[in-house]
């Protein structure tokens, strides 16, 4: 494990999302540990509303199938080199986390739910990151496949709300600009009602 010990402000403001990876694997001990120390995140009546179908060792070779009939459904069709340029952006990244939430029909307690789990995934983001190790929260159409809900396992009543890609990378993304303080931040002022 090559631990950086970045601050929670280097962190949060030096992670960049990373979209090219160079193919190297996710070593399993590194993303539990990960996965252990994420779930810190706040969480109401500590519900814990997540959970994790993870692909870093030998079992990225059938999620990299899987990802191809159900993500490029015409792959037949198509000539070896076109299915592997295409294919790229799935077996360059060097760990799979999916991550499911139960989705409860109490939509305060789904909200809180899915907020909960956000803040799990983010955890995820900034401890990788202090590994040395890139990721990218997706959320593409195919989650919600049958098909491929499925194969992951996902039982009725539960929701993947995020495919997240994992693993290293040789360039830092350009850091995009984000709104400061005096853009978003409106002073609470209590209005006097007249009599």
């Amino acid at each position: 494990m090559n631990q950086q010990t970045l601050s929670v402000r280097e962190a949060i403001i030096g992670r960049r999302s990373i979209k090219k990876f160079n193919g190297q694997p996710v070593d399993r001990e590194a993303l539990l540990q990960i996965v252990d120390d994420a779930v810190w995140a706040p969480n109401h009546k500590n519900r814990e509303p997540w959970r994790l179908v993870v692909a870093c060792g030998e079992e990225i070779f059938e999620l990299h199938k899987l990802l191809r009939d159900i993500a490029i459904p015409k792959w037949k069709e198509l000539s070896e080199e076109t299915l592997e340029k295409q294919m790229l952006k799935f077996t360059l990244p060097g760990a799979y986390a999916f991550i499911i939430v139960s989705e409860d029909v109490r939509q305060k307690q789904r909200l809180e739910d899915y907020a909960a789990a956000s803040m799990f995934i983010q955890n995820i983001q900034l401890l990788a990151w202090d590994y040395g190790i890139g990721s990218c929260w997706k959320t593409p159409d195919f989650l919600d496949a049958p098909e491929f809900r499925e194969a992951l396992g996902v039982k009725p009543g539960e929701r993947i709300i995020s495919m997240l890609q994992m693993g290293y990378f040789d360039d830092i993304p350009k850091a995009a600009e984000r709104k400061k303080s005096d853009e978003i931040v409106t002073f609470f002022e209590r209005k006097e009602e007249n009599n």
